[in-house]
């Protein structure tokens, strides 16, 4: 038995806010099959719901496209993405000088074990172990923050990085997903229409989504580093 149309309504507008990206109602229909949804109760629910401005809709011709309400969601501006990757690159810098210092002296421990006597390995590794732990202590306090900033600001500046980050790429594919098809039947100037629907890629604002997630890449520690 089909659920009725209040239900209809809501499974509907959860799945738009859920998408966050253009759709038509085949793809609603397509989608919410294990509902026992019928396209036209789909159909119905979608209008009712762009009429009452819980969606927002775009005509094409006979198409009907619609998207959740921007206005429901929390998006990063360039200014905070900017400043999160001026303190990222900051930490990458003072953690990159202390790996280098930490492989020079296990070189050194690798070379005196070929050269020195048993005693003296033993008096220079014991030296240099020393001076790896004391610089390993000083990595962990940079990976902490302490020398930028708090510990509690660093870690929420990292999770706010990470969640804006993965919502960005998400709406970037969610968007290529609808976009590019419509393009390829559209006789509309693809600049025009960008205007018109208030769509931007990230080249048009001077970001680059790889730039940010390469942030992450050059702070990630190698397996078996020290």
């Amino acid at each position: 038995m089909a659920p009725k149309s209040d239900n209809t309504e809501a499974i509907v507008l959860n799945y738009v806010n859920e998408q966050n990206r253009p759709l038509n109602s085949q793809n609603v229909a397509d989608a919410l099959q294990k509902y026992n949804l019928k396209k036209a109760g789909i159909q119905k629910a979608l209008d009712s719901l762009a009429d009452n401005g819980k969606i927002s809709f775009k005509e094409y011709g006979k198409q009907k496209i619609y998207i959740a309400r921007q206005d429901q969601f929390d998006i990063p501006n360039s200014e905070e993405l900017n400043q999160m990757k001026e303190e990222n690159a900051k930490l990458q810098e003072q953690l990159e000088e202390q790996r280098k210092a930490i492989r020079k002296l296990e070189g050194e421990i690798r070379t005196l074990q070929s050269n020195l006597t048993l005693e003296q390995i033993r008096e220079k590794e014991a030296q240099l172990v020393k001076e790896v732990k004391e610089m390993e202590n000083k990595l962990a306090k940079l990976r902490g923050g302490v020398t930028l900033v708090k510990p509690e600001d660093r870690m929420a500046v990292e999770e706010m990085f990470l969640e804006k980050l993965s919502q960005w790429r998400k709406r970037k594919r969610m968007l290529r997903d609808i976009w590019d098809p419509i393009m390829e039947n559209s006789p509309k100037n693809l600049k025009e229409f960008k205007e018109e629907l208030g769509i931007e890629y990230d080249e048009d604002v001077g970001v680059s989504l790889q730039s940010f997630s390469d942030l992450l890449q050059r702070g990630k520690k190698p397996k078996g580093g020290h």
